[in-house]
């Protein structure tokens, strides 16, 4: 299973940006998917992740400003960011909870946001 990110960059603060990561691979089903990010100094934390069915959760952080969405036909997916903050700044890691023979996590390899103010 390859889990792979784009949509990440610069952008300058109340700005926005869209990340996208899709599965390939061979697999069984594709539960869970989310999105963590690790800024310099920091440990990984969860951002927003969405179930197969379309539930969703967001860390207090992203409230009001990212939508997570995703398209089961494409294996993929989303995290709309908007009204970027430089505290918004780190590496961000898509997460696949993924059903081959038993189910397991699957990072993507990170897309760097930078946010400058």
């Amino acid at each position: 299973v390859q889990l792979e990110e784009s949509g990440g960059g610069l952008v300058q603060a109340g700005g926005s940006l869209r990340l996208s990561c899709a599965a390939s691979g061979i697999f069984f089903s594709i539960n869970a998917m989310g999105w963590y990010r690790q800024a310099p100094g920091n440990q990984r934390e969860l951002v927003a992740v969405i179930t197969r069915a379309g539930s969703t959760n967001l860390a207090d952080s992203a409230k009001g400003r990212f939508t997570i969405s995703r398209d089961n036909t494409k294996n993929t997916v989303y995290l709309q960011m908007n009204n970027l903050k430089p505290e918004d700044t780190a590496v961000y890691y898509c997460n696949a909870r993924v059903t081959v023979f038993s189910e397991n996590d699957y990072w993507g390899q990170g897309t760097q946001v930078t946010v400058s103010s």
